[in-house]
């Protein structure tokens, strides 16, 4: 499966008897059935551990991105219309800034590693705490409930899977506890987001800005008011695109239907 096509639905597997595996590109999947799968003795492998490097770099691009205002610096230096760089035009400083990071798996970890160096302060909200050393390695404080981190933060990173439990995580309730002067970065899900409640949030300048990697549907539509907005940033969904961790992707899906093919333990399988 690539960009979660084709649809694994129970019409597909009733015409496809003797389906042994699917192998299913990038870490999420929440487009999975996986109990209608297994009861068609289906395994199921993705490719979680290869994406993180090339997600959190980009996590860190898009921060920098947004602080720095790079979109909208590049329009106004290009534009035909202007004569002038106006001196009131004001980025945020990155280093010595808050980051609080939502979701401290792989990819979660790999951000605060990239943030340590630009000197940020991170905080971070998980299911479970990470190991002490592990925290101390990145300088990294664990917030139990999520309300503490949103206060604290002036960058909010997310970094979570896709389940009924983070379903949107973050809607207006959430983006009313962040400062007027943060910015959401999304790396996982659009669906991890109200995107209504963002759309207002950002419109009535509750939140200062966002730069998203994911939407949702991707594509938006075209007349989106987050397409209108100056004070987001929206790359298409490109957080493993680079043509090495995609190579090493399709390796890893074609080793594991290989494996399964031939009845061996599946690498990487999602159990």
């Amino acid at each position: 499966m690539w960009y979660h096509k084709p649809a694994i639905n129970e019409e597909l597997l009733q015409s496809l008897p003797n389906l042994k595996v699917v192998a299913s590109s990038g870490v999420g999947i929440d487009h999975l059935d996986l109990k209608l799968l297994s009861s068609y003795g289906v395994k199921v492998a993705n490719t979680p551990f290869i994406v993180s490097t090339d997600t959190a770099d980009l996590g860190m691009a898009l921060l920098l991105a947004s602080s720095r205002r790079l979109v909208e610096g590049h329009e106004m230096a290009v534009s035909p219309d202007t004569e002038y760089f106006p001196a009131d035009w004001l980025g945020v400083q990155v280093s010595g800034a808050t980051l609080g990071i939502v979701g401290m798996g792989a990819i979660g970890y790999k951000v605060a590693e990239r943030a340590k160096a630009f000197e940020m302060k991170i905080l971070y909200h998980n299911r479970n705490q990470r190991k002490k050393e592990e925290e101390s390695a990145v300088g990294a404080v664990y917030c139990k409930k999520i309300d503490d981190l949103l206060q604290q933060s002036d960058f909010v990173l997310l970094a979570v899977n896709l389940t009924p439990q983070t379903h949107k995580l973050i809607g207006k309730r959430e983006l009313e506890l962040m400062k007027p002067t943060a910015t959401l970065i999304n790396i996982s899900r659009g669906l991890v987001v109200d995107q209504d409640a963002l759309v207002e949030a950002l419109q009535n300048k509750v939140i200062k800005a966002a730069a998203l990697d994911v939407t949702y549907p991707e594509p938006l539509p075209r007349d989106h008011p987050l397409l209108k907005l100056k004070n987001v940033i929206i790359t298409p969904h490109i957080g493993s695109a680079t043509k090495k961790t995609r190579w090493v992707m399709m390796e890893e899906m074609a080793e594991s239907i290989e494996a399964g093919l031939a009845g061996l333990p599946i690498p990487r399988e999602v159990l």
